[in-house]
């Protein structure tokens, strides 16, 4: 097991098999993805923080018996805290800080039976749909290594694209499991509100809209590593009813046909490129082949309103994730703690008034009603995942004189000035214009995946994205297995791990 390449054929349930079968140990395993790692990570900066050691004296004490027991694993460096190891955040504020206590979700990826080899790269406080952090450094995609993974989970992303890890950890609040997956050409599902825990520091994250989960390689590794992780922990702020069957017996058959909608068109009303509109067409085509009602149809939604919801959660987060940096740092927080225009947002969401940031979330529960009438007509709503293929790296940065014009609103405290000025509503649609699909289900609680079924002509992976009903992640994983049987994608991804750019 120490040449690479026998490592990058199997997912992780695969190096499981491999390891009760006693085919090879969890100790060679672990070594291959810890070469692999530093081997491949230089090219990609996808890992901030190794913990080689500890992974091996989890391996040398006694492996915890579980679906994925020996199985190499990274953390993404948010939420997922691990006693004793950095949770930067992305953020030279937290650059120290040490959590004291698993998260629970951290516990039941060890009671899965992974091994925990280190961290991942992500923007600050998960903020972007790039991974760019000042902290870090840029993390770069393993199709092509001048373009973006996407954002927040893009170091995850990278680390398995790249064949690190067969899967990693990932969090999504608007999209932040589901872009990176699309970018770099793997699966990614975002459960529904509280399918997966948030505890014991954390209870709705950006209230309600980010849960937690992975990216992977195959459909199944998602799948089995939901039902080992699911259910409500003390205190959970929702209570979801259990699935009814384990995913990982669900996905061993085809779906019944199933009704389908379509849509490419934006709903900000903005440009979608060709490619994206393409992937979707083919999709279409493809689930029309294999027996699903397939037809064009999309919700009645008012984007605008809520994309500039979106903002007034995502402002008023920053704001009290900047305040809350005292208990951090032990003083108050500075504009120089965090990123330029972290500092700009949390300025504006000091802005908006307790009235207008209630009736922002009303939008959110208007929606989650209109997506329940539509799912009473159709199983599955079918979109891009994004609007552009994976981006350059910098290009959705700010420009040096956006720069300039933000340090000076932050220096001389004018976040009001900058809100009544109009600006903040197109930054509503400029700052979603690459991903105005994803945001939808965050609002609704509703499950979303990501799959890999389209390449540009350039070798840039693009995906899919289909919501499903809330609480129906195995309707997801059941049509996700179909089409992985039906196309290529895992091995398109081990032809790219063995031939990855310099």
């Amino acid at each position: 097991m120490s040449g690479f390449k026998e490592y990058l054929q199997f997912d992780g349930l695969g190096l499981a098999e491999l390891i009760r079968k006693k085919e090879v140990s969890a100790s060679e395993v672990c070594e291959a993805a810890i070469l692999r790692i530093e081997q491949e990570n230089p090219k990609f900066n996808a890992v901030v923080t190794t913990i080689y050691d500890l992974a091996r004296k989890t391996i040398s004490d006694k492996l915890l018996q579980g679906p994925f027991t020996g199985v190499p694993y990274l953390l993404k460096d948010l939420l997922a805290a691990y006693a004793g190891v950095p949770l930067t955040s992305g953020s030279k504020a937290y650059k120290d800080f040490i959590p004291q206590q698993d998260s629970e979700l951290v516990k039941r990826f060890k009671t899965s039976g992974l091994v925990i080899l280190g961290k991942t790269n992500c923007p600050e406080f998960g903020l972007m749909a790039y991974t760019e952090p000042e902290l870090h450094g840029a993390t770069c995609n393993p199709w092509n290594s001048e373009h973006t993974p996407g954002g927040s989970s893009g170091g995850s992303a990278a680390a398995v694209a790249s064949g690190m890890v067969p899967l990693a950890s990932a969090g999504d609040g608007g999209g932040s499991i589901r872009i990176p997956a699309s970018c770099c050409g793997l699966f990614g599902l975002k459960p529904s509100r509280g399918r997966n825990p948030t505890g014991p520091d954390h209870g709705q994250v950006w209230q309600g809209a980010v849960v937690e989960h992975i990216v992977s390689r195959s459909v199944r590794d998602s799948a089995t590593l939901l039902e080992t992780t699911q259910g409500v922990d003390p205190g959970a702020p929702y209570t979801i009813a259990p699935p009814g069957e384990r995913y990982s017996e669900v996905i061993t058959r085809d779906p019944v046909p199933l009704k389908i909608a379509y849509n490419s068109r934006s709903p900000l009303n903005t440009a979608v490129d060709p490619e994206c509109k393409a992937t979707v067409e083919k999709t279409a085509k493809t689930l029309a082949d294999l027996g699903h009602h397939v037809e064009e149809a999309a919700p009645v939604l008012d984007g605008i309103a809520l994309a500039k919801s979106y903002l007034a959660m995502y402002f008023g987060e920053m704001a009290a994730d900047i305040d809350q940096l005292e208990n951090i740092l032990g003083r108050k927080a500075r504009r120089t703690d965090v990123e330029t225009l972290t500092w700009t947002l949390g300025l504006l969401g000091r802005t908006y008034s307790a009235g207008y940031f209630v009736n922002a979330l009303r939008e959110w529960d208007k929606a989650a009603r209109v997506m329940g009438q539509f799912h009473q007509k159709y199983d599955l709503y079918l979109t891009p995942t994004m609007a552009a293929p994976p981006v350059k790296i910098g290009e959705l940065k700010p420009k040096p004189v956006e720069l300039m014009a933000l340090r000076f609103i932050n220096r001389f405290g004018l976040g009001r000035l900058l809100k009544v000025s109009g600006i903040t509503d197109q930054l509503a649609i400029e700052s979603l214009v690459k991903t105005p699909f994803t945001q939808l289900a965050n609002f609704t609680g509703q499950p979303a995946m990501s799959v890999p079924l389209h390449w540009t002509e350039n070798g840039l992976p693009c995906g899919v994205q289909f919501i499903g009903r809330f609480g129906e992640e195995h309707t997801l994983f059941q049509l996700a297995a179909q089409l992985e049987k039906v196309s290529a994608w895992q091995d398109r991804l081990i032809k790219n791990m063995n031939s990855t750019p310099d």
